[in-house]
């Protein structure tokens, strides 16, 4: 590769100006190559081929292909995800499905830097959530670790997800600009946190009083007279689900009028070539990543927010790199014109990123929209691991080690797991998930449902170490839950939680039941001498004593591998009015935190939610 791309800011544009916009907030509390193609028009694309003078390595012609790698969602994954969460399901041709382990900051080092060999002109971006409700090799130093890392991967830019308010403004203004953090200190002797060198984008996000964002909305890509604009966007809903005293004096404004906005700036500079980085996404017909969702047109395949914003965003903005969602896809949706506009998204944890190759025209300035093509690839783990990645692993598992032995509660007893209908410490999960968004602005959830197979351990009551019988570590609640699932409390009907119940005994759980853990409250029969669903004894399903109504609508919490209708659960990927919460993890320490004491330590919790006739 050759020299670094000259990087243009907004006006006015200072080393410092960040620390300046955010002054304002500082006092706020803190609380392989597996892929499917987008089609692209196929006339545009052969009379590109014909004029086309360049190339992809040296693009010396009339028109270049620029690369766009783009990843999302990446919550803090430096490690391998474990389990269901690291793993991606790819559909062979004759229709049958297989997963393939995925994901690791190693790996994705690899597959990235192999994928830019040989592309003159490479620029990576992503969409947001890139920290927050991280694991505890991450979470536990307040995400440097992650930014440290993502400043090794040579990202260019990003958006801001909601989690990255997850600790307020001010510290996002740390995360961008480096120090210590202001509570901790700096977490290694004579070493001082760096922060991002890519710059954090917030079109729609501004000060209550003045209207002015809060970091910079866009930033200008330049190699050899070739520019691309990029605008980020946050969810406009953040503010109902982070803490609001962290983002006191901030509005989240309407997604596609703060990108229709940005848009027109960046034509008066000059600037044709754009793409958005929007942290909101859709949900495809089918969980597996390669999974064709312009079958039988355009964006056919694809549901929720990001298919009414693509609708309506500017025709000027050549594509949209999308998350939140957690879902893969990579699909072309109808602009406000009608024609085809490639949105991807690369699920998340680094499990996927996007290759989108860009034709930008050197006379007009702009993308070839109609020779627009991206497609997902899974970050396997068959390629070697990235060396500089894993000494940076090593040196913050180091530091880790004594944190993870930090206590978070006390028990009195063993909490089990049992391979049973009916688990104590699936109730105390449970339990820790309804309590954590019972309140309003936190879900207002009324019950609570865990997968039996995401607790991975029971929390045991023998000393282990020096730490004293009773105690909880980090490092112990952490095994029990280790895929830190975000939490979701989303709508369901009464119909719906009744067939969710059936769902456990039917379909592809007949064989192997898989009976979900719910929270206190909850109640119902399971007849193991009948067969198939109506091993559910539907007139005993209630909820505090009443019967549950199939026409009412009930507030849910449970985490996002369940509402994406994992382990069989396939009427869960039909709820709505979905709300994202904190980690499962943390979750349990709260509750944990909340609920015991080396005086009072936690009894396990009594069994009596499930009464099962034999």
């Amino acid at each position: 590769m050759s020299a670094s791309p000259h990087r243009t800011r907004p006006p006015g544009h200072r080393t410092n100006r960040l620390r300046r916009t955010l002054a304002a907030v500082a006092g706020l509390a803190t609380a392989g190559a597996l892929f499917a193609a987008v089609p692209a028009g196929t006339a545009g694309a052969q009379e590109n081929r014909e004029h086309r003078e360049g190339d992809r390595g040296h693009g010396h012609g009339r028109t270049v292909d620029v690369q766009l790698l783009s990843f999302n969602d990446l919550h803090g994954n430096l490690q391998p995800p474990s389990g269901s969460g690291g793993r991606v399901t790819h559909t062979d041709p004759d229709g049958t499905t297989r997963t393939i382990d995925a994901g690791g900051v190693e790996y994705l080092a690899t597959h990235l830097r192999q994928a830019r060999e040989g592309n003159r002109y490479s620029i990576t971006a992503a969409a947001g959530d890139l920290i927050g409700a991280t694991p505890m090799l991450s979470g536990l130093f307040h995400d440097e670790p992650t930014i440290e890392a993502l400043n090794r991967l040579k990202l260019d830019v990003t958006s801001v997800g909601n989690h990255e308010f997850d600790e307020g403004a001010a510290e996002l203004a740390r995360i961008q600009n480096g120090g210590c953090h202001p509570t901790e200190g700096c977490f290694e002797q004579g070493r001082k946190f760096k922060g991002a060198a890519f710059p954090y984008l917030t079109a729609n996000v501004t000060y209550e009083k003045n209207g002015r964002p809060l970091l910079d909305p866009y930033f200008i890509w330049e190699r050899d007279g070739v520019r691309i604009g990029f605008i980020g966007v946050t969810l406009e809903g953040t503010p109902d689900i982070v803490n609001a005293a962290g983002i006191k004096g901030l509005k989240f404004g309407d997604e596609i009028e703060a990108i229709n906005k940005y848009t027109r700036i960046l034509e008066r500079k000059g600037v044709k070539s754009i793409v958005a980085l929007l942290h909101e996404g859709g949900s495809p017909a089918s969980s597996s990543y390669n999974y064709d969702c312009d079958s039988p047109g355009p964006g056919d395949g694809i549901s929720g927010p990001i298919t009414d914003i693509a609708k309506n965003v500017s025709p000027q903005v050549d594509a949209l790199v999308t998350g939140h969602t957690h879902q893969a896809y990579a699909c072309t949706i109808p602009d406000p014109a009608g024609k085809p506009r490639t949105v991807t998204s690369a699920a998340s944890a680094g499990r996927l990123y996007t290759d989108t190759t860009l034709t930008y025209d050197r006379r007009t300035r702009d993308i070839v929209r109609t020779s627009v093509a991206a497609a997902n690839h899974v970050v396997t783990r068959d390629v070697p691991k990235a060396a500089d990645m894993t000494r940076l692993i090593d040196r913050w598992n180091t530091l880790a080690a004594p944190v993870a032995n930090r206590p978070v509660g006390h028990v009195s007893a063993d909490i089990d797991n049992p391979a049973a209908p009916e688990r104590p410490l699936g109730n105390l999960i449970a339990d820790a998930q309804l309590e954590a968004h019972t309140p309003a602005d936190k879900g207002g959830a009324q019950l609570a449902l865990m997968n039996p197979g995401g607790i991975r351990a029971p929390i045991v009551h023998q000393a282990s170490g020096s730490e004293g019988d009773g105690v909880v570590t980090y490092g112990e609640a952490f095994t029990v839950q280790p895929f830190t699932n975000m939490m979701n409390v989303v709508d369901l009907t009464g119909a719906q939680l009744i067939t969710t119940l059936q769902q456990q005994v039917s379909g592809p759980n007949q064989a192997s039941p898989k009976i979900l853990q719910v929270s206190r409250g909850f109640t119902y029969t399971l007849d193991t001498t009948k067969t198939g669903a109506d091993r559910i004894v539907t007139g005993s399903i209630r909820l505090n004593g009443e019967a549950i109504d199939p026409a009412k609508t009930y507030r849910v919490a449970l985490n996002e591998f369940l509402a994406g209708g994992g382990d069989g659960f396939s009427v869960l990927r039909e709820h709505t009015n979905k709300l994202v919460g904190a980690s499962d993890l943390d979750v349990l320490i709260a509750y944990l935190g909340a609920h015991s004491s080396p005086a009072a330590p936690l009894a396990p919790p009594a069994l009596g939610r499930i009464t099962v006739v034999r």
